[in-house]
């Protein structure tokens, strides 16, 4: 049998026609100018039909066994994470009834702590704990947007994937060398330099006043915000940078071809599309904020009074206080007060990740509507 392909080349198989083909043959394959010196050029062993059906009809079915085991391992896995989390509740909710029986809800808004007289109040605690986590936020999420901003539309191909490292380093430093930075670096410098100027400003101010009074020692709820601020930074500004980039290449030049400006193809085009990434990353550097420790019992002062409101004070948190007291704590109401501390730490960040789910989850029937 002879057949041209499409080169001009001649193929013909030695010896066979076509219907005594055979699994494999030889193939020879002549050019025109050899097949005219009578040369030719010989391609062997190459197969020419696959493999017989009855090969495929002899493998063996695959067994259930495989699917069975793997679906009992995830079960187990999700089975044993509610046992966890359930563990976890129940244990801080016994040992904490001996407070729960004596102080009741007055535990939340007392201020008094005073384990030799055993009056225990958790107000000032709390107080700091949400006081740091906000003032963080307020100042890390602008700064993390403006991150985002310039490495996805205004930095130069350069600097992008060093400046991107950088940043995320910054999320790979301990806490406690932010704490120790923050105590002996930071606060000093804080201090002179901006609680100073700010108090003389703003102090005298009717209400917003009463928020920035006192004396300008650097070590407080004030600068124990801007460390936390300076932590979360690199987890919010990742997450916003990963959720900007995968906006439609299409939709941000369509908008710069109409005439509009970064500012408003960031506002009008990128946010609108990662809403629910850049909440999900507000919500995960929220969380980081509200369980820091070692960084925070640095700089935040350590002090369970609340004779004002001024974030120039000293002040205590849910995670400082469980730091500085647990490993001394006698047993008994104190133990049981702070126990009922890290309950209270739970339920806080239990409502916040509720809150962002339900933010989430009405922003995808929103968009579900449109």
């Amino acid at each position: 049998m002879m057949c041209r392909p499409p080169s001009g080349s001649v193929v013909s198989i030695d010896g066979r026609k076509s219907g005594d083909l055979q699994p494999h043959g030889r193939i020879n394959v002549v050019s025109p100018v050899l097949a005219a010196t009578g040369t030719q050029v010989t391609m062997s062993d190459v197969p020419l039909v696959s493999n017989p059906p009855g090969n495929a009809a002899q493998q063996k079915a695959p067994s259930p066994a495989g699917d069975i085991i793997f679906g009992g391992l995830a079960r187990l896995a999700a089975i044993v994470t509610l046992l966890l989390l359930g563990g976890i509740i129940v244990s801080l909710i016994i040992a904490s009834l001996p407070t729960i029986q004596k102080f009741g809800l007055a535990f939340l808004w007392t201020a008094d702590w005073d384990p030799p007289s055993q009056q225990f109040g958790a107000l000032v605690p709390i107080y700091g704990t949400i006081a740091t986590s906000i003032i963080a936020l307020v100042i890390a999420v602008p700064v993390s947007f403006g991150i985002a901003l310039f490495l996805t539309e205004l930095s130069p191909a350069w600097l992008r994937r060093p400046l991107g490292i950088a940043i995320e380093l910054l999320a790979a430093i301990p806490s406690i060398v932010y704490g120790m930075w923050g105590l002996l670096v930071f606060a000093p410098i804080f201090a002179q330099w901006f609680e100073k100027p700010l108090g003389s400003l703003l102090g005298g101010m009717p209400i917003v006043g009463a928020l920035f009074q006192g004396a300008p020692i650097g070590i407080g709820i004030l600068c124990a915000g801007v460390i936390l601020a300076i932590m979360i930074i690199p987890y919010i500004a990742s997450v916003m940078r990963d959720v900007f980039e995968v906006t439609p290449v299409l939709l941000k030049e369509s908008a710069y071809g109409i005439g509009c400006t970064t500012w408003e193809v960031m506002w009008k085009i990128v946010l609108p599309f990662t809403k629910t990434g850049v909440i999900g990353g507000v919500m995960l550097g929220l969380g980081r904020a509200l369980g820091e420790t070692m960084a925070v019992t640095f700089v935040i002062g350590n002090t369970n009074l609340l004779d004002n409101v001024s974030l120039f004070s000293p002040g205590n948190s849910i995670t400082s206080a469980l730091a500085n007291e647990f490993a001394e704590a006698s047993p008994g109401l104190h133990t049981a007060a702070l126990m009922e501390l890290g309950l209270i730490l739970f339920v806080i960040t239990f409502i916040v990740l509720s809150i962002s789910k339900l933010m989430l989850l009405r922003l995808e029937k929103s968009e579900g509507a449109r």
